[in-house]
């Protein structure tokens, strides 16, 4: 087995990381390698740390070359083809502009001098590229055409489907003649097949095999060799009903069984076989273990139900952390109160909630549910006395449950990911309070929310949304107008439902009224 160093890995792995992103194909013919080699070798290097899974290089660390390589490609375009170039690659627009601020800085405008060459290159790639998507057409058209011109033979059925599925002799007689009828004409064998919806590997098994049925229709399974007999089971019946068990658990009576030295079956057999036998209940005065249920909340209008939650913000040293209070409107989706201090407290948190209060105008008539998790700020005695003395109605999501407070964990996931974020920490308190300061006032005023009909927090929960949303409904109806040729259904459904849950329960909650719970 050849063995190759790591410098020349790292070489073949940088082929098929941004910027060229090459194919496994184009690699396997250039180097001579396997695929599963070039498979295998960046799913280790992504174990080992060296790229993030994904298969995509982070951008904390793209290398010097790569960002120059870039800067380079990049410097003939406008904003319009930067904005589509950093779309393919994965990147924002200001990473690029700042690496290419660095550049200019350190080298003196090497990216201008070089713009020709590489606008020379980008111009054969894209004649390359358009060559053999018109072959692929080309070579798809005479299977397509030759399928088409035998169609009168095909079998009603789609053979097309999920792996794995049935299909009936006569349709398999039937794509076998299909096929060999357009071969003849001059067809591909590989793109007969493609356009029946089957693999060539599936067609060669049909022409090998005896007979055409399938044979899991009609084969003899055996009895699987761990089944208990009829005696077996009998017998488990018969020692749980005894007189020294007959008040114990399976889980007693399987170790008492065992310290005798007798194994008649396991613990979760003794239950599946009284269950069987209508003789697994809950028995005792103790109550019956219950699921705790959801805490699902309907909101009609914004201050109705809020959520929060506290997330950890990088400091400037490993282990230094600031801690983000943020209050999220259930309605709206608008974050109506937030804070970072240096450490969790209910104090903190009681702080923020009366602010909260104060901001929206709220009075102690008001009808309002604040949803969390179990955190200890979250149960502490001190905000649970100004939500008391407030008004406000708590609300807490089930024990070692992730999911029922989703809309926060959403929104610390939409601060994070932000272009410009600092990963690697902010350089002291007042740092962090001024980058949030700037994504708040983004989010609830300039971000166009999906969960809400791409409006953004404030206008929905300013009431300004119907109008919005009522213009883009008259504008999609005169752009119909106008070619309805283009439209073969109705126009895009700018409806937005006035009901609003958190963590619904299926049974309670109308059909339509699913489609506007964010994921």
């Amino acid at each position: 087995m050849a063995r190759y160093s790591e410098e020349f890995k790292h070489s073949i792995i940088s082929k098929m990381m941004p910027p060229q992103n090459q194919s496994v194909d184009d690699i396997a013919k250039e180097t001579g390698l396997s695929k599963a080699t070039l498979y295998t070798w960046p799913r280790k290097a992504r174990e080992k740390g060296l790229i993030v899974p994904g298969g995509e290089t982070n951008s904390e660390r793209w290398s010097t070359q790569d960002k120059f390589q870039i800067v380079l490609e990049t410097s003939t375009l406008s904003e319009v083809e930067l904005a589509e170039y950093c779309r393919e690659k994965g990147i924002y627009v200001e990473q690029v502009k700042a690496w290419k601020d660095a550049c200019l800085q350190a080298n003196g405008g090497v990216a201008q001098e070089a713009s020709r060459l590489q606008k020379q290159l980008k111009q054969r790639e894209r004649e390359n590229r358009q060559l053999q998507k018109e072959l692929n057409i080309k070579e798809r058209a005479i299977g397509r055409d030759c399928c088409v011109a035998c169609s009168t033979k095909k079998s009603p059925y789609d053979l097309g489907g999920r792996r794995g599925r049935l299909i009936s002799a006569s349709d398999r007689k039937n794509a076998i003649e299909l096929i060999d009828e357009t071969v003849k004409t001059g067809a591909r064998e590989k793109m007969a097949c493609h356009e029946l919806g089957i693999s060539q590997r599936t067609l060669q098994r049909w022409r090998e095999a005896e007979t055409l049925q399938d044979q899991r229709q009609v084969v003899k399974r055996p009895v699987p060799k761990n089944k208990l007999t009829k005696e077996e089971r009998a017998a488990i019946v018969a020692i749980a009903n005894s007189e020294a068990f007959q008040s114990l658990p399976p889980s007693q009576i399987v170790p008492t069984l065992a310290d005798k030295m007798i194994y008649i079956a396991s613990e979760s057999t003794f239950y599946r076989v009284l269950r069987e036998h209508n003789q697994q209940h809950h028995r005792g005065r103790s109550k019956t273990p219950t699921k705790k249920p959801l805490a699902t909340h309907c909101a009609t209008g914004p201050n109705q139900v809020w959520m929060w939650d506290i997330t950890w913000l990088p400091g400037p040293i490993k282990g230094k952390y600031y801690y983000l209070y943020l209050i999220l409107d259930l309605f709206s989706r608008k974050i109506v109160a937030w804070d970072i201090w240096e450490e969790e407290s209910a104090e903190f948190a009681s702080e923020l909630v009366r602010r909260a209060v104060l901001s929206e105008r709220l009075t102690r008539n008001h009808p309002l549910i604040l949803h969390s998790d179990n955190g200890s700020p979250m149960k502490g005695v001190t905000l649970l006395e100004l939500l008391y003395k407030l008004g406000i109605t708590p609300s807490r999501s089930r024990p070692r449950v992730s999911n029922d407070n989703p809309y926060a964990e959403s929104i610390f996931r939409t601060c994070k990911y932000r272009p410009g974020y600092p990963a690697k920490g902010f350089k002291d308190l007042d740092a962090a309070r001024l980058w949030i300061l700037e994504f708040v006032h983004w989010y609830n005023y300039q971000h166009k929310h999906s969960g809400i009909k791409f409006v953004t927090p404030d206008q929905r929960h300013t009431d300004l949304d119907k109008e919005i949303l009522e213009n883009r409904k008259r504008v999609y109806e005169m752009a119909r107008a106008r070619h309805p040729e283009r439209w073969t259904g109705s126009t895009r459904d700018w409806t937005l439902e006035d009901k609003v849950w958190l963590n619904p329960e299926r049974s309670k909650i109308e059909p339509e009224s699913k489609q506007n719970i964010a994921s």
